[in-house]
């Protein structure tokens, strides 16, 4: 009680000197979250009596970010990364970081707490990007990088600890490898993001369709069940062939088959799969069926197609998107509304299906800015009017990712905020697909 009335009155005090003055309020409110959160804690509230830079590092999170409070409020374990300055200053090393991982994992006192541990790693390397965005050292960009490359990490050692609890595993090393599309293929994840993914298994052995169905189920529960210390991802897996009526994980043989239309009418890849396979990449798993589907990646972008067609059936696509989120506000949606990021990445998705055959550096998964700029020097588009764009994106993503931290869940904006910005990507729109 001496402690909790201690940090109390400090915080008060502290608070009052924040900058800017219309945050305090927030500050004080979530604070007070926080140490409901904590209250029967008796070494955290130690932590923040003891350790003043502690206190005030923490009242800078909850003031900068509502949903870093959340967070933090939510895991209030990660009052210990507050103080570690050595971490933050670290550099990201993700193969030393899956290898103390393993070695936690494995020393394990049963499933249930190797699925707390995940979730304690993973929320503790989130937090770090957090802070570190927090104090203005990382892009977005760079952000998103981060995040991206710790999921990639997550996913590969929860692969091996799962496999491992396997009763019926046939192989020492699963044949199987995870595919990252949408946010996480793009590396433009952020920090509620959910994963859009797909299971691929490449492997003769005669029960391994039922071994590997088996293991994704398993898989799919150690990361999305709510466990003690909280979920470790959700996951989106309707990008998988046939959607939400196709198998959980595909054979590779079949994904190909699938994908390059060499099945009976009903059971091939639509235009919109084939968009969404130009954000896609390998993430996880079996390296040797990640270059596979790579050479079948590539093969999909660089079939021939007819402009006129794609262009309909990617129109329509726009519409039904468009259909499925609307907006009855007066604010700008960045994401959804006409002149937002799908207007441009539709537009590059439809350069990279109609161009990727004669440009090889269009199949390359390096982001809508920079296959913007490879646009223009394939001469479909100027070299400004490139630039023009991918600043909007840039910019988009920028508001995005600040009303996110802000805990919005829309990202909307005032639309005098982006004026130029929508005029220059309706503009694009209208010049490629001919439409207002």
């Amino acid at each position: 009680r001496q402690r909790f009335d201690i940090v109390a009155q400090r915080a008060l005090e502290a608070a009052r000197t924040l900058e800017p003055p219309e945050r305090r309020g927030d500050t004080v409110a979530r604070f007070f979250d926080l140490l409901e959160a904590v209250s029967r804690r008796g070494a955290y509230l130690a932590l923040l009596t003891e350790y003043p830079q502690a206190l005030h590092r923490v009242l800078s999170v909850l003031g900068g970010s509502r949903w870093a409070a959340g967070y933090l409020i939510r895991h209030p374990q990660l009052l210990d990364e507050l103080l570690d300055d050595e971490a933050m200053d670290s550099p990201f090393d993700w193969p030393e970081f899956k290898r103390t991982l393993r070695l936690r994992l494995a020393a394990a006192d049963g499933i249930e707490q190797q699925m707390d541990l995940l979730r304690h790693a993973h929320q503790a390397e989130v937090f770090r990007i957090l802070l570190i965005d927090l104090a203005g050292r990382l892009s977005v960009e760079h952000v998103s990088d981060r995040l991206s490359e710790l999921a990639d990490a997550v996913l590969d050692v929860t692969l091996e600890a799962v496999w491992k609890q396997l009763a019926k595993r046939h192989r020492e090393v699963p044949k199987f490898a995870v595919i990252a599309y949408g946010k996480l293929g793009g590396k433009e994840l952020g920090y509620a993001s959910d994963l859009d993914v797909i299971f691929l298994y490449d492997d003769p052995d005669d029960a391994a369709a039922d071994v590997y169905a088996t293991y994704t189920r398993r898989l799919i529960t150690w990361l999305t069940t709510a466990t003690g210390a909280g979920t470790l991802f959700d996951v989106d897996l309707r990008l998988r062939p046939n959607g939400e009526s196709g198998l959980l994980v595909t054979d590779l043989d079949a994904f190909r088959r699938y994908q390059l239309r060499e099945g009976d009418a009903a059971n091939t890849a639509w235009v919109w799969e084939h968009q969404a396979l130009s954000r896609a990449r390998y993430c996880a798993g079996d390296a040797e069926i990640g270059a596979k589907f790579e050479q079948i990646r590539e093969q999909v972008l660089t079939t021939p197609r007819e402009a006129a067609p794609l262009a309909k059936e990617i129109v329509e696509m726009r519409e039904r998107v468009e259909a499925g989120h609307p907006n009855h506000t007066a604010l700008f949606d960045l994401k959804h509304d006409r002149g937002g990021m799908v207007d441009i990445e539709f537009t590059v998705q439809y350069w990279v299906l109609l161009h990727a055959a004669s440009d090889p550096e269009l199949i390359r998964n390096t982001g809508n800015i920079a296959l913007l700029r490879e646009v223009s020097r394939f001469g479909l588009m100027s070299e400004a009017k490139a630039e023009t764009v991918g600043a909007a994106y840039r910019i988009y993503r920028k508001l995005q990712h600040k009303l996110r931290l802000d805990g919005m869940e829309k990202a909307r904006v005032d639309p005098a905020l982006v004026v130029a910005q929508r005029e220059a990507v309706l503009r694009l729109w209208e010049r490629v697909f001919g439409e207002g």
